[in-house]
């Protein structure tokens, strides 16, 4: 007799679908790590392979989750809201910057759709779409205009999917 799992609430019959078995798991385990490891590979090939990025993601703002990252790079959901919090109010945002990372970070460019900001060694790169924010970093031996570039290029990618 196969194991059953409980449904997560994101699966498609939520109430409905109450159990799974072990091969209906497994097949949407392997489902989720594939759409991983295709956003993996999009910010590889869209942003790092620039060499002027130094660290990104690809978070959720519903839910601020990271459904990507490069190698070594964590968020914490309290680090996500305050960097979407920080679109609420751009003209305080470019006022105050932001902090990031245990550094204060001076506000370069700050509207409702892309945050900018800049402290002595490292750059951050913030692009919000529909559904997510996409974070990048850049340090002082790189073009922060090709970091910008990137990142807005890939954010329009998936604004011009709907996400």
């Amino acid at each position: 007799m196969a194991e059953h799992f409980e449904a997560p609430p994101f699966i498609p019959g939520g109430q409905d679908a109450k159990m799974l078995d072990e091969a209906e798991a497994e097949s949407l385990y392997f489902m989720d790590a594939l759409k991983m490891n295709q956003l993996q590979n999009l910010l590889h090939d869209a942003l790092i392979s620039t060499a002027h990025v130094a660290q990104c993601a690809i978070v959720r703002r519903k839910d601020c989750s990271v459904s990507a990252c490069s190698v070594g790079f964590t968020l914490y959901t309290d680090q996500i809201q305050m960097l979407l919090d920080a679109f609420k109010n751009p003209p305080q945002t470019r006022e105050e910057g932001l902090y990031f990372e245990d550094k204060q970070y001076k506000c370069v460019r700050a509207d409702k759709n892309s945050i900018y900001a800049k402290s002595a060694r490292k750059g951050l790169v913030l692009v919000k779409t529909t559904t997510l924010l996409l974070v990048a970093t850049y340090t002082d031996n790189m073009y922060p205009s090709v970091c910008v570039e990137a990142t807005e290029k890939l954010a329009d990618y998936f604004k011009d999917k709907g996400k």
